[in-house]
């Protein structure tokens, strides 16, 4: 594999293998010089979301960075206070402005079950897909997803959907599989995109992973990228140290052994149990 190496989703759009993670990258100038330090460095996938509040930081290192838009693929978000068919339309709307773009390369639902409309989210998840999928024949969007959705969101989700989500991004890093989505989103060609490989920070500590870092003569977070890789995930690493930017995109030079990925499949989730999706408050 190389840099330039890409997915095919199942609408037949093309996905850089690395995605460049923008969470936690403050608006203003932390989120534009990461972001524009992440193009120069070869990105060419940036993924970003409402909630974030950079997407104008965003979108103006997109413009400097001088990349031809073809060459650039372009993720965001729907965040937990909008729903439904009108709101959801407006909402993506508002990301193309804001990001400067006449068109998103990949739009998701966030969160399958917000706080503001649980009591109906189900209903409101559709008619937000309703809505989704009309912008994404109209050329707005190349290609539709979700993110956090566990398998009874997905199968509730997929009741009206006349478009199967192309991607579902959820939290993978080594110690923490989510086995049963996994293999659902696989068996329905469903891209699975891994936020957090690094397990927010926590595991740089775990010791096998010093270990093995130190055995292929490469960082810690390489080796979760490489990881990822091998399991035929998309990483979105997130830095805003210009050293790091570049070093999380040079995996391609090396693969895990069989023995070793199965060490990293088997490792204890160090970084403690997923939050229950359910009924978390956002």
């Amino acid at each position: 594999m190389n840099r330039n190496e890409y997915y095919i989703l199942n609408n037949g759009i093309k996905i850089p293998k690395i995605g460049f993670g923008t969470w936690q990258a403050k608006d203003g100038e932390e989120a534009y010089s990461s972001c524009l330090n992440a193009l120069k460095a070869g990105y060419r996938h940036i993924d970003t979301a409402f909630i974030y509040g950079n997407e104008e930081s965003v979108g103006k290192a997109i413009k400097d960075s001088k990349i031809p838009r073809n060459q650039l693929f372009i993720t965001t978000k729907l965040w937990n206070d909008v729903r439904g068919y009108e709101e959801t339309k407006k909402a993506i709307e508002k990301s193309l402005e804001r990001l400067g773009l006449d068109y998103i390369d990949l739009y998701l639902i966030h969160w399958p079950n917000p706080v503001k409309y649980r009591q109906n989210y189900i209903k409101m998840n559709q008619e937000a897909w309703r809505a989704m999928e009309e912008m994404y024949h109209l050329g707005k969007i190349k290609a539709i997803g979700v993110s956090n959705f566990l398998v009874h969101h997905l199968d509730e989700l997929l009741e009206t959907a006349k478009v199967i989500p192309a991607v579902n991004q959820i939290k993978l890093y080594p110690g923490l599989n989510q086995e049963e989505v996994v293999d659902y989103c696989m068996k329905k060609n469903i891209l699975l995109e891994a936020y957090s490989p690094f397990g927010t920070g926590k595991i740089f500590e775990v010791q096998k992973l010093q270990e093995m870092a130190i055995k292929y003569n490469k960082s810690v977070a390489q080796i979760c990228i490489r990881y990822s890789l091998q399991k035929g995930f998309l990483p979105l690493p997130k830095s805003v140290t210009p050293s790091r930017i570049i070093d999380n995109l040079n995996v391609f030079d090396f693969i895990l052994s069989d023995e070793d990925m199965e060490i990293l499949n088997t490792l204890p989730n160090y970084v403690g149990p997923l939050k229950d999706i359910d009924n978390i408050n956002y």
